[in-house]
């Protein structure tokens, strides 16, 4: 028999580790970003909270992207559902709010958002509740196709801008030198911009995420695909 150093338990009297999977993996990762950020999610760290090496974590995951996509789809299992009642645009508004609301409470994934592309489960039940909603208020589906894009791409960077400033500690002199210089503007030099200047940084942020959200739905009904503007109307008289 093979001594081992004393105090140090044999092979056969240590517990066995439990089998790698995917699911585990997302799952650690998702402990580790919440504990301490996403720049601390690296596959040597998860490697070390696993009990594993690096290389065994390849198999399920191929790169740093696809495990971010990964972590940004269990996220999005926390977005609230459209709610039961009320008009199509405001439950639209409700899910593209909690959207923003769940990457806001992550900013580092909020950003990694901006390039991610998740494909799970979660990410396609969102993607299926506002198309849904599109449908019900008439809007013809190959706009509502392009438009989920738009809203979620606007939701998405206004999350990731909004938690980057927040947690900024230049963000408030930022704000308040932006201020001074759009208040002391000159009509003279820059009229438009003066004028403009009692409106440009008005507004709460839900209000400014509101209206966004609004003027994109409003396009999003009006404006046709290029498709669907150069298909033939009819035969011609």
């Amino acid at each position: 028999m093979t001594a081992h150093p004393e105090g140090s338990p044999s092979r056969r009297e240590r517990p066995a580790k439990p089998a790698l999977t995917r699911p585990g993996i997302v799952a650690t990762a998702l402990e580790v970003m919440r504990a301490e950020g996403l720049a601390k999610v690296t596959m040597r760290r998860l490697a070390q909270e696993l009990d594993t090496g690096p290389a065994s974590l390849y198999v399920y995951v191929s790169n740093t992207a696809e495990l971010h996509a990964a972590l940004l789809d269990e996220l999005l299992g926390t977005v609230a559902p459209a709610p039961a009642a009320g008009d199509w645009r405001a439950r639209l508004h409700a899910v593209l709010t909690s959207y923003v609301e769940t990457l806001f409470a992550h900013p580092g994934l909020a950003r990694s958002a901006l390039t991610a592309r998740p494909s799970g489960e979660h990410y396609l039940r969102l993607i299926e509740t506002l198309l849904g909603l599109l449908d019900e208020g008439r809007v013809p589906r190959d706009r509502a196709a392009w438009g989920v894009d738009l809203l979620t791409q606007y939701a998405t960077a206004t999350a990731a801008e909004q938690a980057t400033r927040d947690r900024s500690p230049e963000a408030e002199g930022d704000w308040d030198t932006l201020t001074r210089v759009v208040d002391g503007l000159s009509d003279r030099t820059h009229p438009h911009l003066a004028a403009a200047a009692p409106h440009l940084l008005s507004g709460a942020p839900r209000e400014r995420l509101a209206w966004g959200f609004d003027a994109l739905i409003n396009g999003i009904l009006h404006t046709p695909t290029p498709s669907a503007a150069s298909a033939p109307t009819g035969d011609p008289a």
